[in-house]
Protein backbone atom coordinates (compact mmCIF):
# COMPACT_ATOMS: atom_id res chain seq x y z
CA UNK A 1 0.00 0.00 0.00
CA UNK A 2 2.86 2.36 0.84
CA UNK A 3 4.34 1.82 -2.65
CA UNK A 4 1.01 2.73 -4.24
CA UNK A 5 0.85 5.96 -2.22
CA UNK A 6 4.43 6.86 -3.20
CA UNK A 7 3.69 6.06 -6.86
CA UNK A 8 0.51 8.16 -6.84
CA UNK A 9 2.31 11.10 -5.21
CA UNK A 10 5.16 10.89 -7.73
CA UNK A 11 2.72 10.71 -10.66
CA UNK A 12 0.83 13.78 -9.47
CA UNK A 13 4.09 15.72 -9.04
CA UNK A 14 5.27 14.77 -12.53
CA UNK A 15 1.97 15.67 -14.15
CA UNK A 16 1.89 18.99 -12.35
CA UNK A 17 5.41 19.75 -13.52
CA UNK A 18 4.51 18.95 -17.11
CA UNK A 19 1.46 21.20 -16.96
CA UNK A 20 3.52 24.12 -15.68
CA UNK A 21 5.97 23.62 -18.55
CA UNK A 22 3.06 24.03 -20.98
CA UNK A 23 2.46 26.93 -23.29
CA UNK A 24 5.05 29.59 -23.55
CA UNK A 25 4.41 32.99 -25.09
CA UNK A 26 4.34 32.91 -28.90
CA UNK A 27 6.62 35.96 -29.06
CA UNK A 28 9.34 37.53 -26.97
CA UNK A 29 10.68 41.02 -26.48
CA UNK A 30 13.99 41.87 -28.13
CA UNK A 31 15.37 45.42 -28.35
CA UNK A 32 11.97 46.89 -27.46
CA UNK A 33 10.03 45.00 -30.13
CA UNK A 34 8.29 41.66 -30.34
CA UNK A 35 9.89 38.87 -32.32
CA UNK A 36 8.84 35.34 -33.18
CA UNK A 37 10.74 32.18 -32.26
CA UNK A 38 12.91 32.83 -35.34
CA UNK A 39 13.84 36.24 -33.81
CA UNK A 40 12.24 38.05 -36.76
CA UNK A 41 10.29 41.25 -36.09
CA UNK A 42 6.53 41.03 -35.64
CA UNK A 43 4.07 43.67 -36.86
CA UNK A 44 0.46 44.74 -36.46
CA UNK A 45 -1.80 46.07 -39.22
CA UNK A 46 -3.81 49.24 -38.55
CA UNK A 47 -6.74 47.93 -40.62
CA UNK A 48 -7.23 44.98 -38.24
CA UNK A 49 -9.85 45.95 -35.65
CA UNK A 50 -8.58 45.07 -32.17
CA UNK A 51 -10.51 42.26 -30.50
CA UNK A 52 -12.59 41.57 -33.64
CA UNK A 53 -11.12 38.08 -33.77
CA UNK A 54 -10.41 38.63 -37.48
CA UNK A 55 -7.49 39.39 -39.75
CA UNK A 56 -8.17 41.53 -42.82
CA UNK A 57 -4.78 40.56 -44.28
CA UNK A 58 -5.56 37.51 -46.44
CA UNK A 59 -4.54 36.23 -49.87
CA UNK A 60 -1.73 38.28 -51.46
CA UNK A 61 -1.51 40.43 -48.32
CA UNK A 62 -0.72 37.35 -46.22
CA UNK A 63 1.92 36.30 -48.77
CA UNK A 64 3.80 39.55 -48.05
CA UNK A 65 2.84 39.66 -44.37
CA UNK A 66 2.90 36.04 -43.18
CA UNK A 67 0.80 35.56 -40.05
CA UNK A 68 2.34 34.37 -36.79
CA UNK A 69 0.60 31.02 -36.96
CA UNK A 70 -0.83 29.16 -33.98
CA UNK A 71 -1.79 25.51 -33.76
CA UNK A 72 -5.25 24.17 -33.05
CA UNK A 73 -4.10 23.25 -29.55
CA UNK A 74 -2.65 26.70 -28.70
CA UNK A 75 -4.62 28.60 -26.08
CA UNK A 76 -4.90 32.26 -25.15
CA UNK A 77 -2.59 33.36 -22.34
CA UNK A 78 -2.12 36.81 -20.84
CA UNK A 79 -2.21 39.44 -23.61
CA UNK A 80 -2.02 36.76 -26.31
CA UNK A 81 -5.10 35.32 -27.99
CA UNK A 82 -5.70 33.00 -30.93
CA UNK A 83 -7.91 34.06 -33.83
CA UNK A 84 -9.26 32.02 -36.74
CA UNK A 85 -8.29 33.30 -40.18
CA UNK A 86 -10.57 33.28 -43.24
CA UNK A 87 -8.88 30.05 -44.42
CA UNK A 88 -9.66 28.38 -41.07
CA UNK A 89 -6.04 28.42 -39.85
CA UNK A 90 -5.12 29.88 -36.46
CA UNK A 91 -3.08 33.05 -35.84
CA UNK A 92 -1.68 34.67 -32.71
CA UNK A 93 -2.85 38.14 -31.70
CA UNK A 94 -1.52 40.54 -29.07
CA UNK A 95 -4.13 42.56 -27.18
CA UNK A 96 -6.59 41.60 -29.90
CA UNK A 97 -4.35 42.67 -32.83
CA UNK A 98 -3.18 39.86 -35.16
CA UNK A 99 0.61 39.48 -35.48
CA UNK A 100 2.54 39.21 -38.75
CA UNK A 101 6.05 38.94 -40.16
CA UNK A 102 7.25 40.96 -43.21
CA UNK A 103 8.82 39.04 -46.11
CA UNK A 104 11.34 41.80 -46.82
CA UNK A 105 12.96 41.50 -43.39
CA UNK A 106 15.95 39.29 -44.14
CA UNK A 107 17.60 38.82 -40.75
CA UNK A 108 16.80 39.12 -37.04
CA UNK A 109 16.63 42.76 -36.01
CA UNK A 110 15.41 43.99 -39.42
CA UNK A 111 12.32 46.18 -39.12
CA UNK A 112 11.86 47.36 -42.72
CA UNK A 113 8.09 46.96 -42.56
CA UNK A 114 7.59 49.60 -39.86
CA UNK A 115 5.36 52.33 -41.28
CA UNK A 116 4.86 50.52 -44.61
CA UNK A 117 1.92 52.12 -46.48
CA UNK A 118 1.26 54.06 -43.27
CA UNK A 119 -0.55 51.01 -41.88
CA UNK A 120 2.04 48.55 -40.52
CA UNK A 121 3.64 48.96 -37.10
CA UNK A 122 6.28 47.09 -35.13
CA UNK A 123 4.56 45.07 -32.43
CA UNK A 124 5.80 46.17 -29.02
CA UNK A 125 5.45 44.46 -25.65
Amino acid sequence: MKQLTVLATLSIALLGGCASMGASAPAKSMNGMLVGANQMTLYTFDKDAASSGKSVCNGPCATNWPPLMATDSDKASGDYSVITRDDGKKQWALKGKPLYFWVKDSKPGDATGDGFNGAWRIARP
